[in-house]
């Protein structure tokens, strides 16, 4: 299948965006028409390609319900990635982020709740290394630690605004571009810290992983310490050419984690 990727454009000052007023945005995209991959028949690995899509139930009866995201979800996904990944540790590091495609009458609904249409990933290392250091217990020499994002649909199949992620095997360091991310939360301060941005690259190799139902999700990797493991995975959700017009809108949650192995 063949689907535009939106790719970032190098500036003379570093890039920012923002979770929710994407008209301050300073990032120069260009959409790149490339090959897609389809992730179910490519057998993919964390291990490998650093994403993997895997199934999982949840108890949760409904994703946009925070009370009970929250009272159920993190436990969930804390022994999945234990499982997935071979960890000592996994410390969810924050609640549910709930998006929505555009046709759904529902981004921006809610805080940093649109698609994230650029190719991107949610860290830098160095953005990582801090946020690692934060949620260390205390006590523990960590010896490796690296950084997950578990994305799950949870509108019926097909989506039409499905989400793409790279090998991280095809991305070179020159294809990563630092640029502020910042969280503009009304009557809140803004915050923000270190993200890549995505610069096209023709090696690079993109996946994505049709009719995915609420009993399956993606891990992929946003940052490890390992130099010999696979170090990121740039994402970005893109329109599928292939779904009808009035296909059910997606509707997704990703929950965002750092494993720990101790020395």
């Amino acid at each position: 299948m063949q689907a535009d990727i939106a790719y970032c454009a190098r500036a003379d000052e570093q890039p920012r965006f923002y979770a929710n007023d994407h008209s301050r945005d300073t990032v120069m995209v260009e959409a790149i028409a490339v090959t897609m991959i389809n992730g179910r028949e490519a057998q993919t690995s964390l291990a490998r390609e650093g994403f993997a899509m895997v199934s999982h139930k949840s108890a949760v009866a409904d994703f946009t319900d925070r009370e009970d995201v929250s009272a159920v979800h993190p436990t969930e996904i804390e022994a999945l990635l234990l499982r997935e990944t071979g960890a000592d540790l996994v410390i969810v590091t924050g609640p549910g982020v709930l998006r929505f495609s555009e046709r759904s009458g529902k981004a921006g609904s809610l805080d940093n709740s649109m698609p994230a249409r650029f190719a991107h990933v949610d860290i830098t290392a160095g953005t990582a290394k801090e946020f690692a250091a934060r949620s260390a217990p205390a006590g523990k020499s960590v010896a490796r630690f690296a950084h997950y994002n578990v994305w799950r649909a949870f509108s019926p199949p097909p989506q039409d605004v499905p989400l793409a992620v790279c090998d991280a095997r095809t991305v070179a360091a020159t294809d990563l571009i630092k640029a502020d991310a910042i969280f503009d939360v009304k009557d809140a301060p803004e915050w923000s810290f270190e993200a890549w941005i995505v610069a096209h690259n023709s090696d690079h190799r993109w996946h994505w992983f049709p009719d995915m139902n609420r009993d399956e999700v993606i891990i992929f990797k946003t940052s490890e310490s390992d130099i010999s493991q696979p170090q990121c995975v740039p994402h970005v959700a893109f329109d599928a050419p292939d779904v009808a017009a009035d296909a059910p809108s997606r509707a997704s949650i990703e929950m965002r984690a750092v494993a720990y192995w101790f020395a």
